[in-house]
């Protein structure tokens, strides 16, 4: 009798791969490189959060909150939202605080989505969503969005819905690219969600960084939409904290309910001493998204000004904190060519940006993505190294 072959991994789980952009970060460790890869700031998150961590751990906030979230918490994200969006939503039935965005979109897709589903991702992608689609046992099906300025045609949206669509994943502003949405092209989506009653998967966890005069729209304001978008967000991005896994996501009850119930049995909660050190980040005045804003687009400026002097060809980012670059012209043979004899012989971690794509796309191995949400000193840094790349 032959012995009994045993798995090593599920068919889920075989069908992806590790977080290409953490394992960047993680040779950027072993090569002591300046790591512009992970989307993390390198600076401290503001004072007035560190103090309500340190207050919420003395009150004694260290045992499990309310499974679907800390009420203050929820109360605050209620209220944000009328404020910056109009947006009036029940925090007893709505709002589902999660461990981060990583988990509120999962939690979100395994609730609501089956097997044998679609569901329509605009490719290139976070790297992310393909996996998530997968664990939720539903097919990606991928909308290519077009340089040079990242947008979809129309037709090929249409055709990609069918009646096994079960939903879309908008990411506004865009990683990798930078893109924020515009209102016509959300409408677009918005009639075909509700032309084939499609559930629309939104994250906006960028939502406060957008330069330019450009604005960011959340998909659940636009008419029609309210029943349909599960909108994803977090504390990570626009409060300098992505290590407190914090997000949420917002849906009508009927949706909410069964996220609610998947969150329970994945992670239980999010860790309560910071939901409630996360009142006070949500509750920040008008200023502080101001500033953030400000602060970022010197930042895209030093970063543009870096690659404007190396000579790599780049997309203008309208939001988010990402530079994406086709190196194409650079002379190497892929992507994951570029990014390693970037890491080990400059001395700078990129992401490649085959890991935004699927198979097949031709774009796949043009593109690398930097994230400028660094120091001066950092970006400064970077620009010394990356100077040896310039054409003489």
């Amino acid at each position: 009798m032959q012995p009994r072959v045993i798995k090593t991994a599920s068919n889920k789980a075989s069908q992806f791969q590790e977080s290409v952009i953490r394992e960047m970060s993680r040779l950027a460790a072993q090569h002591k490189a300046v790591n512009l890869a992970q989307g993390l700031p390198d600076f401290p998150c503001p004072a007035e959060l560190k103090k309500a961590v340190a207050e919420a751990t003395y009150d004694d906030i260290n045992q499990y909150a309310i499974t679907w979230g800390d009420k203050p918490l929820r109360q605050a994200i209620a209220d944000k939202s009328k404020k910056f969006q109009g947006q009036t939503i029940d925090p007893e039935s709505e709002i589902t605080v999660t461990c981060g965005a990583t988990e509120a979109m999962v939690a979100a897709m395994i609730a609501l989505v089956d097997p044998g589903d679609e569901v329509i991702v605009f490719e290139p992608f976070y790297e992310n969503y393909g996996p998530d689609s997968i664990l939720s046992g539903a097919t990606p099906r991928y909308v290519k969005l077009y340089p040079p300025n990242w947008s979809f045609v129309e037709e090929e949206l249409e055709a990609a819905f069918n009646d096994k669509t079960r939903a879309i994943i908008i990411n506004t502003p865009h990683n990798p690219t930078g893109k924020v949405f515009t209102k016509m092209e959300l409408t677009t989506v918005a009639k075909l969600c509700q032309k084939w009653g499609v559930l629309c998967f939104t994250d906006e966890i960028y939502e406060h960084i957008i330069y330019d005069g450009n604005e960011h729209i959340a998909m659940a304001t636009i008419a029609g939409m309210e029943d349909l978008t599960i909108t994803i967000n977090s504390l990570s991005k626009t409060y300098s904290v992505t290590g407190w896994r914090v997000g949420w996501a917002i849906a009508r009850p009927q949706y909410t309910l069964p996220i609610r119930k998947v969150h329970d049995f994945l992670t239980v909660g999010a860790p309560a001493p910071l939901q409630r050190a996360g009142v006070t980040a949500v509750n920040m005045d008008a200023k502080y998204y101001t500033d953030l804003s400000h602060e970022y687009h010197q930042r895209r400026d030093m970063m543009m000004e870096i690659l404007d002097a190396v000579g790599i060809s780049y997309y203008k980012p309208e939001g988010a904190y990402y530079m994406f670059c086709d190196i194409s012209d650079r002379g190497f043979e892929s992507d994951l060519a570029f990014t390693k004899h970037l890491v080990k012989d400059i001395g700078v971690a990129v992401v490649p940006g085959g890991s935004f794509f699927g198979e097949g796309n031709k774009l796949k191995h043009k593109y690398v993505r930097f994230c400028f949400s660094r120091r001066d000193e950092t970006l400064k840094a970077a620009r010394e190294r990356l100077l040896k790349l310039a054409r003489v």
